[in-house]
């Protein structure tokens, strides 16, 4: 669904990916990992449209994108979620998860999905009334994800959905994920979490210096000795990965 290939870019002159290639497969969940400054989420930046490729392409359903303008690109079907967390927050959660339809019509279709994303994330249909300024970190994430899935994404890019929250919601968010992968819709996931992020993934990429450092399937990178000395400090608990798939 997504390929990019031998993509370079940056800011003003200061090269930050030196050709990167990835790919994610419709249905699938991908993880692209890495620390700070590796060049995740210029990555994400450039798929969307909100940095010129200086080389290379990005293809979304076999279309070339990159020469696309950043809406033209949402109207797709591929929606990225900043990693920012931001809300409106003079506005309630409704009226926040209703921003992110605000390119579509079909009121009957805009109120189904509505439904849908109260299932995924039950807390917000709580809260569907409040102010999203007196929300949780997490539930904010909850906000801002759902927001995305409001323009019915085809694939939809999370940045560091786990940043800056507790474990027990970190894991709340990757159930709700899953469940949304199962709803159709494709995810490329970037994160500094590698264990949970490849629990949650079939197939993962790791990014340093702006080059993909290592690439495999989700399982075998758990596997990998150099991943787990370098990214997990150990092996992955079993309970983890029943608490994420069921």
């Amino acid at each position: 669904m997504l390929k990019v290939s031998g993509l370079e870019t940056g800011y003003g002159r200061v090269r930050i990916l030196r050709g990167i290639d990835l790919e994610v497969g419709s249905g699938q969940i991908v993880a692209l990992l890495g620390g700070n400054g590796t060049g995740k989420s210029t990555l994400l930046r450039a798929v969307s449209g909100l940095l010129p490729t200086w080389k290379g392409s990005i293809e979304f359903d076999g279309e070339v994108i990159h020469r696309l303008r950043p809406d033209q690109i949402v109207r797709r079907g591929l929606v990225q979620v900043t990693q920012g967390k931001d809300s409106y927050p003079a506005m309630t959660v409704e009226e926040n998860l209703m921003l992110g339809a605000h390119i579509r019509v079909g009121r009957r279709e805009i109120a189904d999905d509505l439904k849908r994303i109260y299932g995924f994330f039950p807390r917000l249909r709580e809260r569907r009334s409040q102010m999203s300024g007196t929300l949780s970190g997490g539930e904010v994430q909850m906000l801002v994800i759902g927001r995305g899935l409001m323009a019915r994404p085809r694939l939809i890019m999370l940045d560091e959905p786990s940043a800056a929250l507790a474990p027990k919601v970190v894991l709340d968010i990757f159930v709700a994920i899953n469940r949304i992968r199962d709803a159709g819709v494709t995810v490329l996931i970037v994160e500094q979490n590698v264990r949970m992020a490849l629990l949650l993934a079939e197939y993962g990429y790791i990014i340093r210096d702006g080059l993909i450092l290592m690439e495999g399937e989700a399982q075998g990178l758990l596997a990998n000795p150099n991943v787990k000395s370098s990214f997990l400090g150990g092996t992955v608990a079993g309970s983890e990965r029943d608490e994420l798939v069921h």
